[in-house]
């Protein structure tokens, strides 16, 4: 059995510039608004968030750059409306501390895009926010773990004042709660991890309990609509592709290698009464027996003014890289593109983690150990079929 990282490789994909993050290369996630991109830190640096000027996306320039505060991490960022939000939570999250940590919600005006302002504040209290979905008007929604619970749930803030942002409505699995007595298998984990939104219908991730599915034509009154289990463990992402009945889930991997569970790709029809797997994505092979992480995470997820179809599906999968999907027939979905970088410094693989595809096609990508940012361009194939798959905006 070997454990050399398998070579460089990419198909449909090239690398149009690569930054370290001013040194600190522990990329989360990675959104692009206008010529400036927000990335959050892991939190293994102590850095919490960069802002980068990307007017020429073959030369990013890192402009702002703070840190996480102390015993947490700040590792998600959203933009819309003029305000970037970003998460703060424990960290890391097993940890047991006497010292105070930073639990909840920041938000900052960017009146100046590229040196963001702190706004205000939404204290969650409990171990704090994990992942925030905001695509601007009244309401983000995350997952937190509020003080009384286990784990994470989902929660809805009402941003109407943006420097007093309060909640409006949450959402938990019963036995959640710490008053609560559990109803699922011992030793799985029931924990909200996001939710997207089509219509009516919130989809969000769920980890060991799959995909759960709330009703929510009153975001302040959610109810549960339907659930579908696969046993694939750490639901991460559920993308919703309306105009055409499906979701594409993945399952994160949070075990490192090698030989961890296989975590995968799925596409799943919603339309009728009763969800369903119709396929799942092709998985790489000659990962397996390598160190680190290999398998599914973070999914582009079609956000306002980026990139968005809803038949071309970009993923990132730690160890081999990017990959990306065409469904045209959702029931055998094809790759038809990849990228899988060299192993960062002082890294035995690469643990490619989030990535965001704008709207003129860029794809940015962090790795969430030491290899920063980096910027692919698609070659002439993948970007006719990508143009062609195009969703009008």
């Amino acid at each position: 059995m070997g454990t050399r990282a398998p070579a460089a490789s990419a198909t449909g994909l090239r690398l149009l510039a690569r930054h370290d993050l001013g040194g600190h290369g522990d990329g989360m996630q990675v959104v692009r608004r206008g010529n400036a991109l927000y990335v959050g830190h892991t939190g293994t640096t102590g850095t919490g968030t960069s802002v980068l000027d990307v007017s020429d996306p073959a030369r990013p320039v890192l402009v702002t750059q703070w840190p996480a505060p102390p015993r947490s991490h700040t590792h998600k960022v959203q933009v819309a409306d003029g305000l970037l939000l970003v998460n703060h939570e424990k960290f890391p999250y097993r940890a047991v501390m006497s010292e105070p940590f930073s639990a909840g919600l920041a938000v900052y005006d960017l009146a100046d895009p590229l040196r963001p302002r702190r706004a205000g504040f939404w204290p969650s209290g409990g171990q704090g926010v994990h992942r925030v979905v905001w695509t601007g008007g009244r309401y983000a929604h995350m997952s937190a773990t509020p003080d009384g619970f286990r784990d994470r749930i989902w929660v809805v803030v009402d941003m109407t004042d943006p420097a007093r942002p309060v909640e409006a409505a949450r959402w938990w699995w019963p036995g959640q709660r710490r008053d609560e007595q559990p109803d699922w298998p011992s030793g799985e984990r029931y924990a909200a991890h996001h939710a997207l939104i089509a219509g009516d219908r919130a989809y969000v991730g769920y980890d060991d309990a799959g995909m759960v599915i709330l009703d929510v034509p009153d975001l302040t009154r959610p109810r549960l609509a339907g659930r579908l289990a696969w046993g694939g463990g750490s639901t991460h992402t559920c993308l919703p592709l309306p105009g055409r009945d499906l979701v594409v889930a993945t399952d994160e991997q949070v075990t490192d290698g090698p030989w961890a569970p296989r975590r995968c790709v799925r596409v799943i029809s919603v339309a009728g009464g009763s969800p369903r797997v119709l396929a799942t994505c092709p998985h790489p092979d000659g990962f397996d027996d390598l160190p680190f992480r290999f398998g599914a995470h973070n999914l582009h997820e079609n956000q306002a003014g980026s990139y968005r179809s809803e038949r071309i599906v970009f993923a990132t999968y730690f160890s081999a890289g990017v990959r990306v999907y065409d469904l045209a027939d959702p029931a055998q979905p094809e790759e038809v593109a990849h990228w899988v970088p060299e192993p960062p410094p002082g890294q035995p693989v690469p643990q490619v983690n989030d990535l965001f595809v704008d709207d003129a096609g860029l794809v940015w990508v962090t790795d969430r150990i030491g290899g920063g940012l980096y910027v692919l361009q698609p070659e002439p194939p993948l970007a006719a079929l990508m143009a062609r798959a195009r969703l009008a905006q």
